[in-house]
């Protein structure tokens, strides 16, 4: 609901409340106001204009020289464009100076020649949407009544130096669907009155049964109808000030009769429709049931073929609307209308929610019906409509009202305790306090030693049982204000598992060193569903998939994310770093829910390491994907119980993949992309790793110990050991360990070589080992004996020998 706070102020006393507070304080009693727009968009400087000459630009066929008095002593030249813009007009002029929305500022400017001091403006180009324009000015220039002034403020003229609130509301607060509704809202926050619009009717000394009948077939469907006849009406535009709340309020302008119409939607909450009276067929209105095949081609031109299930009005033989959601073209209201039927009814929220879903046609309307509207206005809206009608279309109202009535409500009265109240909100609200909320929402009551008994009016249907009278008094009392108690129980406070927090922990840590998370969905294609599969199962699939991109449980997370990167390359997001954890389903047998089983997998490509100005840049490559899994592993207390192992797996790359074992289980994978799989996907050099997280999550991991720096020194020896090219680092690192005892404390490699220098079939490693014992000064002979012990257990086990 946009709501324009001009016209509220028509309705409440807004002094000293802006806009912006007013929709602070109605955000703080439960209706969110979603925004507050400044309908000018920061635009000022424009004012009228009246075109004295045009003539046709010397040098440019779809230019006009025109010479435009704005009020400032002698007249401007001005070039225009538009293709309406003519002699005599009065029009909107941005004068040289102005600014325009989007911050445009107009200045002095030759075009073709031809000097130009201003412009004349489109409402589109002073910031009204283009669907809101009125059809007769969406391809020019608009133009003002001839009774505007010359010199005035045309932004003041279009309203366009209100502000618009935007109420996100709840289906329960249908109430507030139209002004005066909010204007009950905003009365009750701020403790004022409600000024309610005030009729005068005047008929003239005919009798409206002499013109229309109306019988309704579907009492249940349709139980207030109501109707007047305004003839001898002249169809024109609106006036400028309803032609603006209209579009204000999102409904663009068409004529007078319409527009009153619309106008009273959003004023009332009670939706109109208005007849061409000479063109309905017949002297009588009945409300039925369409028959089975019925059609009607409704305002929209579109033929729409209707059901039992759907309302209709017809003229007593065929249908000429559809109720409560659109009119039929055969019964519209057009230039040559002189005699309007003005519809009021009530309709039942079911009857057109049905139609409505049904057709695929939503509308002001139907949107107001479907919710709820209030019958007590039925006749109140017509009266007015009415009375507009004689005022602003020159039409005489015809005396008395046709209306079929078997509406059967009955008052809602509820009845609550003070102290209900406040043992329920926690608070200590004095009866008087509660008294002055109701008496600000204007619910007639009476109080009997603190137990309040309420009538609630016909506007607000969403009030029945006293939980809802407790819900009124505590938004308006303020929740700012109630008291925060914690609940009395004896169970301890709430926190996080063990796995848990180590879950947060690895998605922080994978955070911190520059990965983002994805979150991507558990269902894929049959084709994707066990690529990358850790473990894999029969593939399971769903009943009534909505697509076939997205019929079976995943197995593994790397085929979603390489979809995240292939939609962030295909954008020209060539560096990605993502990460996701989630569960993949595993089949456990015919007739059994399958068991799920939390991963973590990630997906690196692009670079990973720049800095430009020093002219350093380093692509991502197999160590930086599993420098992360290391430094997570460290993190988890893991570091010592993980082994690499070189490894082939479908879709990934057969010399840059390793499987990760923990305690010599496989717990998981890392490695590059296939290329053929990187092709497909249009990736460049791509790393991926997923990993079994339940497993390390849960693995026993010790206390850590903490050992004092050393204080004796330590020796440190090379070696360089050629061995077979299918022999693995990893392999050999391990058995120098394990042969280099307690006093061997670090091993790592620093060179391998490949060349001419060494025979076919043979590569180099060299290793630097450290020695040291944390208790003593180590000796040259004691090192050289578990160095030798070294060497010959690698010439054992691998057949090594010491390069030269």
């Amino acid at each position: 609901m946009f709501v324009s706070y001009k016209w509220l102020q028509e309705y409440v006393d807004l002094t000293g409340i802006t806009a912006k507070e007013l929709a602070d304080r109605i955000t703080k009693s439960g209706i969110e106001v979603e925004s507050v727009e400044v309908l000018n968009k920061g635009a000022k400087g424009v004012v009228v204009g009246h075109v004295l000459e045009r003539e046709q630009h010397p040098n440019a066929d779809k230019l006009s020289k025109c010479l435009v008095d704005i009020g400032e002593g002698e007249p401007v030249q001005i070039i225009c464009g538009a293709p309406n813009v003519a002699k005599g007009q009065k029009v909107a002029v941005a004068k040289v100076g102005a600014v325009l929305p989007g911050g445009l500022k107009i200045k002095r400017a030759k075009l073709r020649g031809e000097e130009s001091n201003g412009m004349i403006c489109s409402l589109q180009e002073l910031g009204i949407e283009s669907k809101l324009v009125p059809k007769e000015y969406a391809d020019g220039i608009f133009v003002f009544p001839s009774d505007a002034p010359v010199g005035a403020d045309a932004l003041e003229l279009l309203n366009l130096d209100d502000e618009v609130l935007e109420l996100g509301l709840t289906p329960n607060r249908a109430d507030c669907l139209s002004m005066i509704g909010v204007a009950y809202e905003v009365a009750a926050i701020l403790g004022r009155n409600v000024k309610l619009p005030v009729t005068e009717i005047q008929e003239n000394g005919e009798n409206v049964h002499d013109y229309i009948s109306v019988r309704v077939d579907a009492p249940e469907d349709n139980p207030v109808y109501a109707g007047r006849i305004v003839k001898n009406v002249k169809i024109g535009p609106s006036p400028l000030w309803m032609q603006a709340r209209l579009m204000a309020a999102g409904i663009r302008p068409h004529n007078n009769v319409v527009d009153i119409t619309n106008y009273i939607l959003l004023e009332y909450g009670q939706p109109l429709h208005a007849f061409d009276y000479d063109r309905l067929g017949s002297k009588e209105i009945v409300v039925r049931r369409a028959k089975a095949g019925e059609t009607i081609v409704t305002l929209d031109d579109t033929k729409r073929t209707l059901t039992e299930d759907h309302l209709v009005i017809t003229n007593g033989t065929e249908p000429v609307a559809l109720a409560g959601v659109m009119g039929g073209a055969n019964s519209e209201v057009r230039d040559d209308t002189t005699t309007v039927f003005i519809e009021s009814a009530y309709f039942t929220s079911p009857a057109i929610r049905k139609a409505s879903k049904d057709l695929g046609l939503r509308s002001e309307a139907s949107t107001r019906f479907e919710k709820g509207i209030d019958p007590a206005r039925t006749k109140e809206a017509l009266d007015r409509a009415a009375a507009l009608m004689a005022e602003y279309a020159g039409g005489e109202v015809i005396g008395g009202v046709v209306e079929v009535n078997t509406l059967k409500e009955q008052e809602v009265t509820v009845t609550v305790t003070l102290d209900r109240i406040n043992r329920v909100l926690g608070t200590a609200i004095t009866k008087d306090e509660v008294a002055a909320i109701l008496t600000n929402l204007q619910f007639a009551f009476t109080e009997n030693n603190g137990t309040f008994t309420i009538t609630v009016p016909s506007r607000r249907r969403d009030i029945s049982i006293e939980e809802d009278i407790i819900e009124e008094v505590a938004r308006l009392y303020g929740y700012d204000r109630l008291p925060a108690t914690l609940p009395v129980a004896e169970a301890k406070p709430g926190k996080l598992t063990p796995y848990q927090a180590k879950r947060r922990q690895v998605r922080r840590y994978l955070e911190d060193v520059g990965l983002f998370q994805a979150i991507t969905y558990s269902l894929t294609s049959a084709e994707k569903a066990t690529m990358f599969a850790l473990e894999t199962a029969e593939p399971i699939r769903l009943a009534l998939p909505m697509s076939e991109e997205r019929s079976v449980l995943r197995q593994s997370l790397i085929p979603h994310l390489l979809e995240v990167a292939s939609y962030n390359r295909a954008r020209q997001v060539e560096n990605i770093a993502v990460y996701e954890t989630g569960a993949v389903y595993l089949a456990s047998g015919e007739n059994e829910l399958p068991s799920e089983k939390e991963r973590l997998a990630g997906i690196i490509t692009g670079v990973w390491h720049a800095h430009l100005w020093q002219g350093e840049k380093k692509a991502v490559d197999f160590y930086v994907a599993k420098g992360i899994l290391d430094g997570l592993f460290e993190l988890l207390g893991l570091t010592n119980r993980i082994e690499y192992k070189q490894a082939k797996r479908e879709h990934m790359h057969p010399g840059r993949t390793a499987d990760i074992l923990l305690d010599g289980k496989t717990v998981g994978f890392v490695g590059q992309l296939h290329p053929v799989v990187q092709k497909e996907y249009d990736l460049k050099e791509t790393y991926v790793f997923e990993l079994a997280l339940a497993d390390l999550l849960n693995a026993d991991v010790e206390d850590i110990r903490y050992a004092p720096i050393p204080r004796f020194p330590s020796i440190a020896r090379d070696i360089a050991l050629v061995v077979d090219e299918n022999v693995v680092a990893g392999e050999l690192q391990k058995a120098i360990i394990e042969a280099g005892g307690s006093l061997l404390k670090e091993v790592s490699i620093f060179d391998v070589y490949k060349g001419d220098r060494l025979p076919d079939g043979k590569k180099s490693i060299a290793f630097s080992l450290r020695y040291y014992d944390p208790e003593r000064t180590l000796t040259d002979e004691e090192v050289t004996a578990v160095h030798e012990k070294v060497i010959q257990a690698v010439k054992q086990q691998f057949g090594a020998t010491l390069r030269g």
